[in-house]
Formats: C-alpha cells, sequence, structure tokens
C-alpha cells in the first residue's frame, strides 16, 4: 500500500479542479470490514462536489446504501455482497436502478470478495450473466492482478465482458497510459477508472481528457 495524501478531500477538490467528470472512491476499511469506515470523510466529499461521484467498499444492506445516496453520492458500488447475498442485489437494482453499479472484482478470471482475500469459484462472465438476470444495469470491472501494477489492463477479459453481458461496462486495473485509455474506448467500455497512474503522473487528467474528447 502507498500512502499519496493524508487529505482525501483536498484531492478529490484537485481532481474536480483539473475537470475530472466524476471521482470513483473505494472505502478500504470498509472493503475489508464489511462495514463504512470512514463516513465522515465521504460525506465531506460527497457535500464539497459538483460532479457526480461513486462509492464503493462495505455496502453490504439496503439501509447503508439509501443512507449514502441520501448523502449526496449519486452511485453506489456493490462488490461482496453481491456474491454473498444475490437478494440485496435484486432488492437495490429494483428500489435504486441505475444509482446501483455491481464491482467484479476478477483473479485469473475468477471472482475475489472482501477486499480481494476471499477466492469463489464463480467465473467473472457467469456471475456478470446473472447478476444481468438479478436487474445489474452497470459494471465496474477490475483485475486484481494488475491493479495498481501501472502495466496493461486486461483488454480480453474486458471486451469479453462487454460482449456477453451487453451492459456498461467501466474498466479499472492496469490503464498506466493514455494509449490504454484509448484502446478500451475502441473496445466500448463506458468509462475507466485511473488511480495510481494519477498519482504517479503516469498519466496527466487534462492532457487524457483532451486526448479522449476528440
Amino acid at each position: 500500500m502507498t500512502q499519496f495524501s493524508d487529505d482525501p478531500l483536498d484531492v478529490a477538490l484537485k481532481w474536480q479542479a483539473m475537470g475530472a467528470s466524476r471521482l470513483h472512491i473505494v472505502d478500504l476499511d470498509g472493503a475489508a470490514s464489511g462495514q463504512i469506515g470512514n463516513i465522515e470523510i465521504i460525506q465531506n466529499i460527497a457535500s464539497a462536489m459538483l460532479i457526480p461521484t461513486q462509492l464503493g467498499g462495505g455496502l453490504r444492506d439496503i439501509e447503508t446504501i439509501q443512507k449514502i445516496l441520501q448523502m449526496g453520492i449519486e452511485r453506489v458500488i456493490i462488490g461482496t455482497s453481491a456474491v454473498e447475498d444475490p437478494q440485496l442485489v435484486a432488492e437495490a437494482c429494483k428500489r435504486f436502478n441505475d444509482y446501483i453499479i455491481i464491482s467484479i472484482d476478477s483473479r485469473d478470471g475468477f471472482v475475489s470478495t472482501n477486499g480481494w482475500v476471499r477466492e469463489t469459484h464463480q467465473t467473472t462472465v457467469d456471475f456478470a450473466q446473472k447478476m444481468v438476470k438479478l436487474g445489474a444495469r452497470r459494471f465496474i470491472y477490475t483485475d486484481i492482478v494488475r491493479d495498481g501494477t501501472l502495466t496493461e489492463p486486461n483488454f480480453t477479459a474486458i471486451a469479453e465482458l462487454v460482449h456477453s453481458t451487453k451492459a456498461p461496462v467501466i474498466a479499472a486495473g492496469g490503464i498506466s497510459s493514455i494509449l490504454h485509455l484509448k484502446m478500451l474506448k475502441q473496445l466500448g467500455v463506458e468509462g475507466a477508472i485511473v488511480g495510481k497512474a494519477l498519482y504517479t503522473g503516469d498519466i496527466k487528467l487534462k492532457e487524457a481528457i483532451a486526448e479522449l474528447n476528440r
């Protein structure tokens, strides 16, 4: 783990000022524990942002999802609970529709949960198709092996997921250049989550936005 800042709100405002169209937030403590762990920080960010925000990590019941949405977070991301409690997905998608994103964290083609520490026997595509049947309308796909490595995305797996679900897919994991973003766009993804590459300077946000909008 690398710590880039001790002020998440300041960082959020920085990306907004640089032209980010959406902010992706992960409560890492919540992802590991199963309960939101940084509620005050999340609320401060949600209140300050003029751009849409989405949050994942520790969202394991309807009450928490509703509380987060009422704070001003535009979309909530369900990961572990989607695997462990499919009925929650069905209820959340029915009640909150497009405000729900299903996160698929994948290692070697199989879904992982609980902050990436537990392996399952469900393949990425099979799991995604089950979620579509339960009402899921949007996915985030993260290749765990590549996340934070500044190598390259798992283009093959991403293309397979886009093709098999016919649903909007947001790609994450291994993105380290504007070329990667262009390739993902060509594959038909709805968006991409860029994290470490922004903090290290491998991708300049303003430059990336300008290139992708050409």
